[in-house]
């Protein structure tokens, strides 16, 4: 029986981005994947829990030795087997900031003493895949700088997580040294690639590999020119952040060389030389002079952590943007369209209550009737509508509104993202002009589907406050106004939606980018801020074009001044009502429009990440880290819904140990057993 070695106090939340499991819940997992018994008590294989329960290693002809390697992990007994205690032990180990250099370090504690001695930091060694292609010595200076002149000495946690690092370094130069057996501090463009795909593959993304002898021209490539290499892809993340130091936060704006070596020497100790490398790569790949963010994130490995998703369902319509056909183009127009009636009902029923109130505030007159003024504020007009109504009084209307803002929403957000599309570069680039076009576009647009509905809207709306009136119906409006009636008022609606669109969908893109994170990546919580902040300027600038248009949609009452059109209504309301009279109801239009747009934006984007297609063309920025990914890493493993808590992030980090510490594990083929594991997964 083997004792629990993580506390209850513990095991509801790590501290870092996982959340610990139930332990109810876990136990079940647990016993789902757990094949052998013994005295009683169920336990999981290396199999078990390496093949069936993790997806990895899949294959039928399978490394056995790999497979023990990685369930020792998890096994800290080193018996063979994994018990539930271990079990959540190690779901433990994953929630905590440091995981990866925990789960490695556990690789390499072959004993589950707490400690790394150089027989078992030579035993995993030798059964990587690079130490069968370039042999490490074991034997070498730096081996026993860690290790003492006799090899005794015990490495704990913290050194370990050193020598890993320098190990990693030492590895490119013993390989630079098997190319250059003269000392003459050169090798080829050949060799340079050759070391590069061996030792330093998990750093290469597939256009950086497919570059690696074009960046060289052709020239000899000498050791400090492959250190300042191998030391820039390890440190693209510091890149990032003194690119974006650069352009204060700007991910879009163009950097030259030296304004990033201007940066580099105020911020980091990057060199001349990686800069130029950097520039070399970029030049390559882009034959650009200059370098955007999105430069940095093809050249950069992928990050093991971007595989932790949520997502519900992932699709994947084309292999590369170059697949991207006439009809794949319209099935995306028709999943954004789709994503957008969803998140635009979403946003107008959340704040339609606010959308009746802003809307007979407007339509109140003064100056036809003296005692006329029904409400003297939107609170008051709020209050009223509940006690002469009910609560449902609030949403007189929404039928038709949800109808409408369907196609509305829907066509807006499309637009938007198709113009933007047209305008963006390579790069994801797109000039200023462009962004005010295309949202100038997709106000232009929603107004065929807007005008209609929102004179039905309109007069369901302001129906309830003639006492005694007959109960307005949106059918019958329909009849009465016919096919051009439903129209009356476009200008005005253009008046008010295009500038509105012109100026929200820029402004939202770029304070969405400045609450970005520094990977790019947007939390919802920052998507919401961002879509209500847009919306303030944009719904209170055009709020005079709102109340034209109100006016001339609404039945004029008997005794009420009529208005013939935009012009029209202009004079006629600051000959009566003054100046003042052109922004009632800016508080309650920025109040619903702003919180509005806001849900809107965040559910549009949020339904993409959730309901990821992948057409081959742009998706919403700050999503995620969209990169290529590394050569040769692990095949891709679906999620396992029975990966819960620290679990989820199992492969990504398994994963990790390879893609950042280039530990690559053998897949195929069967080698020797060890009697005493072999015995254990025989009983199984």
């Amino acid at each position: 029986m083997k004792s629990t070695t993580m506390p209850e106090s513990k095991k509801l939340e790590g501290p870092s981005f996982l959340k610990r499991a139930n332990t109810d819940k876990l136990r079940e997992v647990f016993l789902k994947y757990a094949s052998y018994q013994k005295n009683g008590e169920h336990f999981m294989t290396s199999e078990d829990f390496v093949r069936k329960f993790l997806g990895l290693f899949t294959d039928v002809a399978f490394n056995d030795e790999s497979v023990r390697l990685l369930a020792g992990i998890a096994d800290t007994s080193k018996d063979g087997l994994i018990s539930f205690s271990e079990f959540q032990a190690f779901e433990g180990l994953l929630c905590t900031p440091d995981a990866l250099y925990k789960t490695a370090f556990q690789l390499f504690d072959r004993q589950g003493n707490g400690t790394v001695s150089y027989a078992d930091f030579a035993d995993v060694v030798q059964k990587t895949e690079l130490h069968s292609k370039i042999p490490f010595s074991l034997d070498s200076p730096f081996i026993k700088r860690y290790f003492g002149e006799k090899k005794q000495r015990l490495i704990n946690y913290a050194e370990f997580t050193q020598l890993l690092h320098d190990f990693h370094e030492e590895y490119a130069m013993e390989a630079f040294r098997s190319k250059d057996p003269a000392g003459s501090g050169y090798i080829s463009p050949l060799d340079f690639q050759d070391i590069m795909v061996k030792v330093k593959r998990h750093l290469l993304t597939a256009d950086v590999k497919d570059n690696l002898v074009a960046v060289t021209e052709g020239h000899k490539v000498s050791f400090p020119y492959f250190m300042a290499f191998t030391s820039l892809l390890n440190n693209m993340e510091l890149i990032k952040r003194i690119y974006l130091h650069a352009t204060q936060g700007n991910r879009t704006e163009p950097v030259t060389k030296d304004e990033l070596l201007f940066a580099a020497q105020t911020m980091s100790q990057i060199t001349p030389l990686e800069i130029d490398i950097l520039f070399q790569l970029t030049g390559a790949l882009q034959q650009s002079g200059r370098i955007v963010y999105s430069d940095l994130s093809i050249i950069a490995p992928e990050h093991y952590t971007k595989h932790i998703t949520t997502r519900l369902a992932e699709i994947k319509a084309v292999e590369s943007p170059a697949d991207r056909s006439a009809f794949i183009q319209i099935l995306e127009s028709t999943y954004r369209f789709t994503l957008g009636s969803l998140a635009g009902a979403v946003g107008a029923t959340v704040v339609y209550p606010i959308d009746l109130v802003k809307t007979r505030m407007q339509n109140q007159r003064t100056g036809s009737f003296i005692g006329e003024v029904a409400y003297r504020n939107s609170w008051d007009c709020f209050k009223k509508v509940i006690r002469h109504e009910g609560v449902l009084g609030l949403y007189r209307g929404l039928l038709p509104q949800l109808m409408g803002v369907a196609p509305e929403k829907a066509i807006k957000l499309t637009v938007n993202d198709l113009v933007r599309d047209k305008f963006t570069d390579k790069q994801g680039v797109i000039p200023r002009w462009a962004e005010v076009l295309a949202g100038a576009c997709a106000g232009g647009s929603q107004v065929v589907f807007t005008n209609p509905l929102e004179i039905v809207k309109i007069r369901l709306q302001v129906a309830g406050e003639i006492a005694g009136g007959g109960k307005v119906r949106a059918l019958s409006v329909v009849r009465e106004l016919g096919l051009f009636g439903l129209y009356k008022g476009a200008r005005a609606c253009l008046l008010r939606d295009v500038p509105f669109s012109a100026i929200y969908f820029p402004t939202y893109a770029h304070t969405k980018a400045l609450f970005a994170d520094e990977d790019g990546y947007n939390h919802p919580l920052t998507l919401l801020a961002a879509g209500a902040i847009a919306g303030v300027p944009a719904a209170s600038l055009v709020t005079p074009a709102d109340v034209i248009k109100t006016r001339l949609q609404v039945v004029a009452r008997s005794g009420q001044t009529t208005y013939t059109g935009v012009w029209d209504a202009t004079k006629k309301i600051m000959a009566e009502e003054g100046p003042r009279a052109f922004w009632k109801g800016t508080a309650a239009r920025v109040f619903r429009s702003s919180p509005q747009f806001g849900v809107t934006l965040v559910t549009y984007e949020l339904l993409q990440r959730l309901f990821y297609v992948d057409f081959g063309g742009s998706h919403p920025t700050g999503s995620e880290v969209h990169k290529p990914k590394p050569i040769d890493t692990a095949s891709n493993v679906r999620i396992n819904p029975d990966h819960i808590g620290g679990y989820r992030a199992a492969v990504p980090l398994l994963n990790g140990i390879e893609s950042k510490f280039g530990l690559f594990l053998p897949r195929f083929g069967f080698s020797q057993q060890t009697p005493a594991s072999g015995a254990s997964k025989s009983s199984s």
